[in-house]
C-alpha cells in the first residue's frame, strides 16, 4: 500500500511541473494546478516514507516524477524521444522495479 500511495504521488509530481512551464494559462488556474499537485506529491512521498526506506522511497519517487512528465511530454510534442532516451527511461524503470523487489 505504502509503495502504491509512493507512485500515485510521484505521478503529480508531473503535475506542478507543467504547472510551472503552463505559460498558456493564467496565473490563478497555473498556481491551482501547482498547488495542488504539491500537496498530493508531497503529501503522498510524506506518507509512504512511513514505511519505505527514505532512500528508496525518494528514489523511486523522483524516477516516477521524471518519467511521467518526460512521457506527458513526448504526447504534447514539447520533448523527443529517440533510442539513447528511451533507453535510458528504461534504465530508470529497472531501477525502480529493482528498488522496489529488494526493499
Amino acid at each position: 500500500m505504502y509503495w502504491t500511495v509512493l507512485i500515485s504521488s510521484g505521478t503529480f509530481e508531473a503535475m506542478w511541473a507543467f504547472a510551472l512551464a503552463a505559460r498558456h494559462l493564467r496565473i490563478v488556474p497555473r498556481l491551482t494546478l501547482f498547488i495542488i499537485g504539491t500537496i498530493v506529491s508531497m503529501g503522498g512521498l510524506a506518507w509512504g516514507l512511513q514505511k519505505v526506506p527514505v532512500g528508496s522511497g525518494y528514489a523511486v519517487w523522483v524516477a516516477v516524477g521524471a518519467i511521467t512528465t518526460l512521457a506527458l511530454g513526448a504526447l504534447r510534442g514539447t520533448e523527443r524521444l529517440n533510442l539513447v532516451r528511451i533507453a535510458c527511461v528504461a534504465a530508470i524503470i529497472a531501477g525502480v522495479v529493482g528498488l522496489q523487489v529488494l526493499s
